[in-house]
């Protein structure tokens, strides 16, 4: 018997558990080797959007579906910093890969599209809950919010699927894109609109109906909505619709992610 495979015959029977731990890990290290920078900077910069609109619209805005304002806007801000950073981590994971030119240290190893596809996504989700509980952990002791759990699994669920969501997102644009502009562009033309215009600060049910109509066309409103409603438990749709969406979205991404992956488009020179 030879002592190694012939080339071209594959070793790795089934899933590659110690490639994906490997590439899992590092993708990990990677954003918490500057965790001032991906974790803590944005926990900071959403505490300031919450002292900012409590401090200036606090008073003005009284009660929100049966909430102090506060209250209502704290698990919405939580849920849009996590998302955000999930896109940016694997986003940046991909395009700086290949802008270094180091993009075929991770395509030439045994691992399948569709493990590696996992490892980024899986990098991208437990960003986003390093940046959500940090959060949450400094809001409980903001004075006059509440962030207390009224469904842990709802929260759970919302924000894991939120966080794939844009994961994947992030993985799309770091196939396409060729340079950092080009996913600044997804970023400040896609992904902030969508969030900042998904019932983060405001309940929809007060504006007028063709604004509403517009907001419930929004994937984002469902993931946020879902999220906050795990908090303070009141939803404004339904929370199991709410869910297929979100769902539903994650596996479209997740298959156009393997598709590129798989054809190596903008990948492989």
């Amino acid at each position: 018997m030879p002592a190694h495979a012939e080339p071209g015959v594959p070793v790795i029977h089934g899933v590659n558990w110690l490639g994906i731990r490997t590439l899992y890990v590092k993708e990990v290290r990677r954003f918490f080797k500057v965790q001032m920078q991906t974790v803590w900077a944005p926990a900071i910069t959403t505490l300031m959007f919450l002292a900012i609109f409590t401090l200036a619209l606090g008073g003005a805005k009284g009660e929100v579906l049966g909430l102090p304002y506060a209250t209502f806007l704290a698990p919405g801000l939580i849920i849009m910093g996590m998302v955000q950073n999930a896109f940016q981590n694997s986003l940046s994971s991909i395009i700086i890969a290949k802008v270094q030119g180091t993009i075929v240290d991770v395509l030439m190893p045994p691992l399948s599209h569709g493990e590696l596809l996992f490892c980024y996504v899986a990098g991208a989700v437990t960003r986003a809950w390093f940046v959500g509980v940090a959060i949450w952990i400094a809001m409980l002791f903001w004075p006059g919010v509440d962030v207390s759990i009224a469904n842990p699994l709802q929260v759970f669920l919302f924000g894991t699927l939120g966080a794939l969501m844009l994961g994947l997102l992030g993985v799309l644009t770091g196939v396409w894109a060729d340079k950092f502009d080009h996913g600044a562009a997804v970023t400040n033309f896609l992904v902030q609109p969508l969030t900042l215009l998904s019932g983060t600060f405001y309940a929809i049910d007060r504006l007028p109906p063709a604004i509403q109509a517009f907001s419930r066309a929004n994937p984002f409103f469902y993931m946020i909505d879902g999220f906050r409603a795990g908090f303070i438990g009141v939803a404004e749709a339904s929370v199991p619709l709410g869910a297929t969406i979100v769902g539903g979205i994650c596996v479209a991404l997740w298959w156009g992610c393997y598709a590129l992956l798989k054809s190596g488009w903008k990948l492989r020179a």
